[in-house]
């Protein structure tokens, strides 16, 4: 016997034995790592978002507006560009000109835009892990990777897991899907770091959590 045929044979009797199509998998492993309360998994996750790099922004959804306009200011950015489905009042303080996600766009022009702003899917605590998947308020992929500074807003706690595997539990795995660890760096046989070239040098994460109801006055 060849060796090519006992190759094939072993090949042969693994896949005999291999469970069929639909029999469920077995998934033994840790769903997240310890036990956290709401508030314990917000707080890892900007504490790993930090770790990488980004910047780490924290405001209820009245200030949110307030806030990205200074982000953007601060950036000095002239345009942003954002996608369609994003909320008008997001940027509704940015003194800047605000420029749609549009398919005819070139990269070369998405180049020339100052910020983009978008929300996000979800957000992964364990990992400080961002995931876009293209959705109304995201926009195309590519929006997000050109310009060279993204603004992305979380919405705490509804859209902040712990772990991956609860992640993929929300994903739509036919969507686009982009995962994102910090601002694009890497680093040379030297360990010497690059930032920006795959994607922005500068992430902004905002986590925006809703207003506090006003306190009832009674007498």
């Amino acid at each position: 016997m060849s060796s090519r045929e006992r190759i094939l044979g072993r090949v042969r009797r693994a896949l005999a034995e291999a469970p069929g199509e639909d029999a469920p998998l077995e998934r033994t492993y840790l769903r997240e790592h310890g036990q956290r309360s709401v508030a314990e998994t917000v707080e890892l996750l900007a504490e790993n978002l930090a770790d990488y790099r980004a910047l780490v922004h924290r405001c209820t959804e009245s200030e949110l507006a307030a806030l990205i306009g200074r982000l953007v200011a601060d950036r000095g950015a002239g345009t942003v560009v954002v996608p369609a489905g994003l909320d008008p009042a997001w940027l509704a303080a940015a003194d800047a000109e605000v420029v749609a996600d549009r398919a005819e766009d070139t990269p070369h022009q998405l180049d020339t835009v100052g910020s983009v702003v978008t929300g996000c899917a979800v957000a992964i605590a364990e990992t400080g892990t961002i995931v876009l998947d293209g959705g109304p308020d995201q926009g195309r992929r590519r929006i997000t990777l050109i310009p060279d500074h993204h603004i992305c807003v979380v919405r705490i706690p509804d859209q902040v897991v712990s772990s991956v595997p609860q992640a993929l539990e929300r994903l739509d795995p036919t969507r686009p899907l982009t995962w994102i660890s910090g601002p694009s760096a890497t680093s040379d046989i030297e360990l010497d770091r690059v930032e920006g070239v795959h994607g922005p040098r500068t992430l902004e994460v905002v986590l925006v959590s809703a207003d506090q109801p006003s306190a009832e006055v009674t007498s």
